[in-house]
């Protein structure tokens, strides 16, 4: 490389046009594709990486999906090394061969960008397919046999080759799909999409060179990792444990499926290990190493400094170790089931990390999100005389609290971390026969604390069309409760009813449930964790809860020892001082 000194005006350019690159190609995948989950949800994930595998532009997305995109990038290497060719575009689902998808519906395109003959860079667009074949549509039927019960296992496979479509490729996977014609624009726009971002990325080398901006890539890398061992280095030295369980894992069923974690702090290096966590499960909410990887480092980066969000690339990931057990929960082995582990045994993850480290930073605590309480849903829509299948994240509680503040509202599954968006809801009754009853925010329905969690959620809705299946899939919550931080309460437990006719029949995560056409769906999904002592919360904030019908007046007066005049909409000062004087003795 070139030993002429970069200015900083250069590496700025070309850092951003890396990252903008990437949010255009989701810009695109949201203006093309059909399905929902992908265009309006925004269960896609883009980035950029190096020849190597390194990580270099990550900015949107979701961590599970592509923080671990390194893996399946270098195994992609491995396989066609220099038969790889301009042009040339991959596909993979599969969890195992090669692929390192965390389940079968999460589909990625990689693309190899050459300039000059020469191999540099790597572009991937991963997505959440409206389905990928397997026992039943949407791919979280929560007992199958092995993997193959959960749908099409495609390994890393050339489908375009040198800029040619290979169509009989394509069509042979598309034909082992539900609803193959929707599932084929969405692979297009994909597929259209990483072109785009080479494009974007041929300019960058034509006007700057290619030694300059691999140079420039180097020393983003230097310096994100100087800034995140800075961070690490803030941590006191030494161990800090945690765990948190899911319900079950959907065939063993009302059995704990435990994840247990060791973050170990030592100088600037942090190590996160998994080493007491349960072995791989005969249910589906097992994890990959790539899947366990890009949880355990999302949360890890949760709390570090925000001013970082838009730098973390491979330097961050030099500066943390990640260990999970072969054979275990978070590192399964083939043919193990992972349909549920994004969200589930994901969530489970980043929850446990979170923990530790809350405990090793309590001025960066953060406690638990609102648990995921998706379904697949499918049957046939009336209008259209046509199979539909409806999944959302409507349903979610919201997000944890942060030390100085409350959680935020509305945003979903943490293994999310605020990328995917809940519904339009016009737009949901537009393409499905099921129409909205009821959708607000709960009263004390959320973990209280200094700074409380995020509002829990009702949701209702009445299927207007023919009878059919609900997988409760990835749900969690009913049991276990999601951890609350320095002295703020965990969330509340969640649940789901089917209202039919006088008959209220509850529905727990991980099942398979019978709709009926009129049925009601009821989802009661908690809010986040708090973080503090909820008797040290600011009066003026309680007041404005209760006003905003979030928090009760019994509950201001019992949990957070402020009294309410709520006709007057004040605070009784000198009971609230008699009432906390009293909790303080």
């Amino acid at each position: 490389m070139s030993d002429k000194k970069l200015d900083p005006t250069t590496i700025a350019t070309i850092w951003h046009s890396m990252q903008t690159a990437t949010k255009e190609m989701r810009y695109i995948i949201d203006r093309t594709c059909q399905n929902m989950l992908i265009s309006q949800l925004h269960d896609v994930s883009c980035g950029l990486w190096g020849a190597d595998g390194s990580t270099i532009a990550v900015p949107v997305g979701l961590p599970v999906q592509f923080l671990g995109g390194e893996f399946p990038i270098r195994d992609l290497v491995k396989k066609y090394g220099d038969d790889m060719k301009l042009g040339d575009v991959f596909l993979s689902n599969d969890p195992y061969h090669g692929g390192h998808a965390n389940h079968l519906p999460d589909w990625a395109f990689f693309r190899p960008i050459f300039y000059e003959g020469e191999l540099l860079f790597f572009t991937m667009t991963r997505a959440h397919q409206q389905d990928t074949g397997g026992s039943f549509p949407g791919g979280y039927f929560p007992n199958g046999h092995d993997i193959h019960a959960e749908g099409i296992c495609i390994p890393p496979t050339r489908v375009v080759e040198g800029g040619e479509e290979q169509t009989e490729i394509l069509e042979l996977i598309w034909n082992n799909v539900r609803f193959s014609e929707g599932v084929k624009i969405d692979n297009y726009a994909m597929i259209a999409a990483t072109k785009v971002c080479e494009d974007r990325v041929i300019d960058l080398l034509d006007n700057f060179g290619r030694d300059t901006v691999l140079a420039c890539v180097d020393e983003m890398f230097d310096r994100t990792e100087r800034a995140v061992r800075a961070e690490i280095a803030k941590i006191p030295d030494g161990e800090y444990t945690a765990e948190a369980a899911t319900d079950d894992d959907g065939t063993t069923l009302d059995e704990h499926v435990w994840i247990r974690v060791k973050v170990a702090i030592d100088g600037d290096q942090m190590t996160i290990d998994f080493e007491d966590t349960d072995k791989q499960r005969t249910g589906f909410v097992n994890c990959v190493y790539a899947a366990t990887y890009g949880c355990a480092s999302g949360a890890a980066i949760m709390t570090f400094d925000p001013s970082l969000a838009d730098f973390h690339n491979a330097g961050t990931m030099r500066a943390i170790d990640i260990k999970a057990p072969l054979g275990s929960v978070v590192n399964c082995e083939y043919p193990a089931t992972v349909g549920a582990s994004p969200v589930n045994m994901g969530n489970q993850i980043m929850e446990a990390v979170l923990d530790a480290l809350s405990k090793a930073r309590p001025d960066r605590a953060i406690a638990a999100w609102g648990k995921h309480r998706g379904d697949y849903t499918f049957g046939v829509d009336p209008r259209t005389n046509e199979r539909y299948v409806r999944t959302s994240f409507d349903y979610d509680g919201s997000a944890g609290a942060v030390w100085g503040y409350d959680g935020y509202q509305g945003v979903t599954s943490l293994t999310a971390m605020g990328a995917i968006n809940r519904g339009d809801m016009e737009e949901m009754e537009a393409r499905l026969p099921w129409r909205i009853l009821k959708y607000e925010m709960v009263e004390d329905f959320t973990g209280e604390g200094r700074w409380r969690g995020g509002p829990g959620i009702h949701w209702e809705a009445i299927n207007e069309g023919s009878d059919g299946q609900m997988a409760t899939g990835s749900s969690d919550g009913d049991v276990v409760q999601g951890f609350g931080a320095q002295g703020g309460n965990p969330s509340p437990i969640c649940r789901t009813y089917i209202d039919r006719g006088d008959e209220r029949i509850r529905i727990k995560p991980h099942r398979m449930a019978e709709i009926k056409e009129g049925d009601i769906i009821i989802k009661q999904s908690s809010g986040g964790g708090g973080v503090g002592d909820p008797s040290e919360r600011d009066p003026e904030m309680v007041l404005e809860d209760v006003i905003n019908e979030l928090v009760s007046v019994e509950a201001a007066r019992e949990i957070y020892k402020v009294a309410i005049d709520l006709e007057n909409r004040t605070i009784l000062g000198d009971e609230t001082k008699e009432l906390r004087a009293v909790l303080r003795n």
